[in-house]
């Protein structure tokens, strides 16, 4: 029996990929973070399936789930909200499975940021703009950063940042990258992105962070800054262009 790991999207239960809804449609067992996944995805469940809330259960607690609903020859559901890739601490969930030897498979996802840059109305890299896009977050009682990631230093890239799990902390973040992208540069904070009480805040780095604590945003949001954020004025892109030679 297999462990699979869904991505169950940003927030609306109708962001989950096919393949993530027939998935969870013949898993016997799922497991879910009732704090961050929307409860219409669990209709997708079998009538019978055993549904487990891990948001009060610790890595050990999951992994005993999962590793006892293998043993009973049963498939599983893990859902994630989000895409499993990022910020979902699979990969220590992923460790203890290959220690019990259970298999797994994970199910991408609609991620945040995905799901942030449409609330927007934005394309994230623009031509001649911005090309890079960096997904980071906060060490704020949380695993320590590793040496080389803090604000700071990915700041003096330029490139879009996309900071997660940040939202409480919008003044220190604001503090770290003005240096780098200025007091002008558009930034936006995003706010349950795709659920329908999303709340959407443009401004620049000047002015997001007094936004974002008058609006008690402090979790499930993302903390966006870049030029590429209030680019109107840049070269239309080559992958359409009439000089570009296309197969007859």
């Amino acid at each position: 029996m297999t462990v699979y790991f869904i991505g169950a999207g940003p927030g609306a239960a109708d962001l989950i990929t096919l393949r993530g809804a027939r998935t969870l449609a013949r898993c016997a067992v799922c497991l879910y973070a009732g704090s961050l996944v929307p409860r219409e995805l669990l209709a997708e469940c079998p009538p019978d399936a055993r549904l487990v809330d891990t948001a009060r259960l610790d890595l050990d607690q999951i992994t005993a789930e999962l590793v006892a609903a293998h043993a009973a020859g049963h498939d599983v559901a893990r859902l994630h909200s989000g895409d499993p890739s990022v910020f979902s601490a699979v990969a220590e969930q992923m460790r203890r499975l290959d220690a019990a030897g259970v298999p797994y498979e994970m199910v991408p996802g609609v991620p945040a940021f995905a799901a942030a840059a449409a609330a927007l109305g934005r394309e994230l890299t623009v031509p001649t703009v911005g090309q890079t896009v960096i997904l980071t977050r906060v060490a704020q009682r949380a695993t320590p950063m590793p040496e080389g990631e803090d604000l700071a230093t990915l700041g003096r890239s330029g490139a879009l940042l996309v900071v997660h799990l940040a939202a409480r902390h919008v003044e220190r973040v604001v503090a770290e990258l003005l240096p780098h992208y200025g007091a002008d540069c558009p930034a936006a904070v995003v706010a349950m992105a795709s659920r329908p009480d999303e709340l959407v805040l443009r401004g620049t780095l000047e002015t997001i962070a007094e936004q974002t604590i008058a609006a008690d945003i402090t979790r499930t949001a993302v903390i966006m800054v870049g030029r590429t954020l209030g680019a109107e004025q840049f070269s239309d892109s080559y992958l359409y262009s009439a000089d570009r030679e296309r197969p007859a």
